[in-house]
């Protein structure tokens, strides 16, 4: 991978964003850590080190996301690679995910929690997108990952003997499901030009997401998203890949 690629990935104050993050800034490319909460995101982006900004961005925020996309543009001139990985599994804290399961049935789910989820997974990714492709477009080497999960994906929950279809439920698995229909739209707009656009599913992590109820460490659970996101020019678009670049279906 080139040393002098820019980058973004939002939700990197922690888990598997930060992690990403610090693969990337270890392969020489300068990140812009996106974090909600910015001194966290300081916190984050002083422990990785040099090469990585932290931005106040929260993608539920219009003037945060825009004055997160001026900066870069201000800073760096372009951008070359956008992680959208902030999501967030509920608005609950403190709730094991037995319970978080039980209180998402589509027959109990409180809509504004279902609303809430879907603004940060769903509409927060389309948001930043929509505020960063001219910093994409002036690139020779973009590209875009969605980091999904394998519970959005239709056809797997679709079938009655997937261990997915207990646990599909209208907050957070059907967010994703959206989130794949939202980045088919980018490969679709984008198939014409330079700038590639790939969706991933990570691995379970145990991080905050699931109260740290992951069977996975962070490291592992993020090798597909950290694979794809150093791909170069010459890489594939329009793919949704487990790890190793293992095809999911939509």
């Amino acid at each position: 991978m080139s040393t002098d690629r820019i980058a973004l990935v939002t939700g990197a104050n922690q888990g598997m964003g930060r992690h990403v993050a610090r693969e990337l800034a270890a392969d020489g490319v300068t990140v812009f850590l996106g974090s909600r909460d910015l001194a966290r995101g300081q916190a984050a982006a002083a422990e990785i080190g040099a090469s990585t900004t932290a931005l106040q961005l929260d993608v539920t925020d219009p003037a945060s996301i825009a004055t997160a996309a001026a900066r870069i543009g201000e800073e760096a001139g372009r951008l070359d690679l956008l992680v959208n990985n902030a999501a967030i599994s509920s608005t609950r804290t403190g709730v094991d995910l037995a319970a978080l399961r039980a209180g998402s049935r589509a027959s109990t789910v409180s809509l504004e929690e279902v609303r809430a989820v879907w603004e940060v997974n769903v509409f927060g990714p389309l948001a930043v997108y929509q505020a960063v492709l001219p910093l994409l477009r002036l690139s020779s080497d973009a590209r875009v990952v969605n980091v999904t999960s394998g519970l959005g994906s239709l056809t797997t929950v679709a079938e009655p003997t997937s261990g997915y279809r207990s646990v599909f439920e209208p907050a957070y698995a059907a967010s994703k499901a959206a989130l794949n229909a939202v980045t088919l739209a980018m490969m679709v707009e984008l198939e014409g030009t330079d700038i590639k656009v790939n969706l991933v599913s990570p691995g379970f992590a145990s991080t905050a997401l699931v109260n740290f109820e992951g069977t996975e460490s962070v490291e592992d659970a993020a090798r597909e998203v950290v694979r794809v996101a150093r791909l170069g020019p010459d890489g594939p678009t329009g793919t949704f890949t487990l790890w190793e670049g293992v095809d999911v279906p939509w």
